[in-house]
């Protein structure tokens, strides 16, 4: 027990009674209390240890072990597997060290991780260490495969549920009918029905080789029916069929007090609308979700490629407002990333006008290159073109997104251009802009389903962008507060003067925003409130700018980001 005190960097000791217990603190429960836990979920729960632990001096340390983690840092799938290994850390407490480059190890400690885990392979797993955790007013961790960027999965001193491998099969129904005969749904199409911590990578094997389309994740390695769908989902098939959030028919959820609920348009339809759009770790947890199917088509799709011929950057952000500013007009012409059930000459006449502006730098400032290509279904699409795994962030970064609407990129062209100016940074500021485009078509028209949760501003946007800088592992705290600074308030700044009303993507968004709840959820967030109040009236589910998140702040120990969370 000292050991594992030790490790967490605990001395804490004097949390007030409205905080949560935390170790060295009097409320804290005794190891035969965490054994008698242990025994209940036979043998499941993890004493957490860094994942790069075995770098340190100790009794964990191993050189082979150390690095073979210092290869697989950024893999994250190596991360997802990992008791508290994160995807997107927002604290690196135990960095991994290449030991054969002489680099001598620090401190590590677990941070704002999770002390334990239940590791649960059955419901009632998840449901017992809930209840632990409710009866010793102890911080929970709902975790599935750690892709988050907002620190949903982490937390001080808490006690972590990992769901990850509670899998109970992928069901495909060649035509869905409800559980419970609900006249309120009006699809009659394919669904696959996904119960447990699946990854997209296991969903499009079953989709694929039935050659349908499911509206998932780019990077099949995201969880299904976490917090991707949960917040929104966008999806490259999403311009076609709609957010991933949109294609729930029903779901089966556990509540805080252990009970499995079925949610859809008949049976809990507040909790249902909550499910689709109002965000993760906050009502309950879903067990299972039931999402629509779509029988594939053919797929044309795009790579337009832009490069500058000098330094002079000016002619390649002229480019890009062209980009911008044309494609609401391609984007309702049928086409986003790629478009379906489309021809080759449709595209060209689609991407025309947008190539004809283009040209007028090319071979003089700019190199523009353009590739059409064809893929007989959307499997092969995704395969080609999508699909990759992407590689696991640093802490050392700040991220924000922005929804952008058709008036925003086409009522005032110079408006526009001073905004990508000011996102696009100085050069040695080494700004990441990463432009999705995942709205319009089905996205827009989705707005009339009273059951959508998602935030409203979605049912105008035609694309989002997102804009990130980082900092070296050398750099001083006041480098990086002005990194971070930086990006929410000039650059998120900007892109929020130019979209007054819309939002940002809750899954790819500003940790920092001090907007949140209407940036992540918009007008729904009231009543997001109030069905959070309903289904988890004690709050038992905190996560960072979650719904309801507003009733608690983490308190920070002595020169760290992390600590207690307490009552507001």
């Amino acid at each position: 027990m000292w050991s594992l005190l030790a490790l967490a960097g605990l001395t804490y000791a004097s949390a007030q009674q409205s905080c949560k217990c935390t170790p060295g603190g009097a409320c804290w429960p005794a190891i035969d209390t965490w054994n008698a836990l242990n025994s209940s979920v036979s043998g499941k729960l993890i004493e957490n240890t860094p994942p790069a632990i075995s770098c340190y001096p100790g009794p964990y340390q191993d050189g082979e072990k150390c690095a073979y983690v210092y290869s697989q840092w950024y893999n994250s799938t190596f991360q997802s597997s990992e008791p508290v290994g994160y995807v997107y850390p927002t604290d690196d407490n135990c960095p991994p060290v290449d030991l054969s480059s002489g680099k001598r190890p620090g401190t590590c400690t677990l941070g704002p991780a999770p002390l334990y885990t239940v590791n649960a392979t059955e419901p009632h797993e998840l449901a017992t260490g809930m209840g632990f955790a409710k009866e010793n007013n102890i911080r929970l961790v709902v975790r599935n495969t750690g892709h988050d960027i907002l620190g949903k999965s982490e937390g001080y001193g808490a006690l972590q549920i990992w769901i990850k491998y509670i899998q109970k099969g992928i069901t495909y129904h060649e035509q869905y009918t409800s559980s419970n005969n609900c006249k309120n749904t009006n699809w009659t199409g394919s669904a696959f029905t996904i119960a447990g911590g699946y990854i997209w990578e296991d969903v499009y094997k079953e989709a694929f080789k039935r050659n349908l389309t499911i509206v998932g994740g780019g990077d099949p390695t995201v969880g299904c029916i976490g917090g991707y769908v949960q917040g929104g989902g966008h999806s490259p098939a999403s311009r076609d069929y709609g957010l991933a959030a949109d294609q729930v028919l029903e779901a089966q959820v556990m509540l805080a007090n252990g009970t499995v609920v079925t949610a859809n348009a008949c049976q809990n339809p507040d909790l249902y609308f909550a499910i689709r759009g109002g965000g993760g770790g906050s009502y309950g947890v879903a067990l299972s979700m039931t999402l629509k199917a779509y029988p594939s088509k053919p797929v044309v799709a795009q790579s337009l490629a832009i490069q500058s011929l000098g330094n002079n950057t000016d002619a390649l952000l002229e480019a890009i407002t062209d980009i911008h500013a044309e494609y609401p007009t391609i984007s309702d012409a049928g086409f986003s990333v790629a478009a379906m059930g489309k021809s080759a000459e449709q595209a060209e006449k689609a991407f025309a006008p947008l190539l004809q502006k283009l040209q007028r730098y090319n071979g003089t400032s700019l190199f523009v290159s353009v590739q059409n290509m064809q893929f007989p279904t959307y499997p092969a699409y995704y395969r080609a073109m999508s699909g990759a795994h992407q590689p696991g962030g640093s802490a050392n970064s700040a991220l924000s997104s922005r929804m952008f609407d058709k008036r925003s990129l086409t009522r005032d062209r110079k408006s526009l251009r001073r905004m990508i100016s000011v996102i696009a940074g100085a050069p040695e500021e080494y700004t990441l802009n990463s432009v999705e485009l995942v709205g319009g078509g089905k996205v827009l028209t989705d707005g009339h389903d009273r059951y959508s949760g998602v935030n409203p501003a979605w049912r105008s946007t035609y694309m989002v962008n997102v804009v990130a800088r980082g900092w070296a592992d050398s750099a001083d705290n006041v480098t990086a507060r002005a990194v971070k600074h930086d990006i929410t308030y000039r650059k998120g700044g900007a892109m929020k003067a130019l979209t007054p009303g819309l939002g940002s993507y809750m899954n790819e968004a500003d940790r920092n925003d001090p907007d949140w709840a209407a940036d992540f959820y918009g007008t729904n967030y009231q009543r997001l409130s109030h069905i959070k109040q309903k289904y988890d009236s004690e709050n038992m589910f905190y996560c960072p700018t979650c719904v309801g998140s507003e009733k608690y702040e983490q308190k920070r120990l002595p020169g760290k980001e992390y600590g207690p969370l307490c009552a507001v």
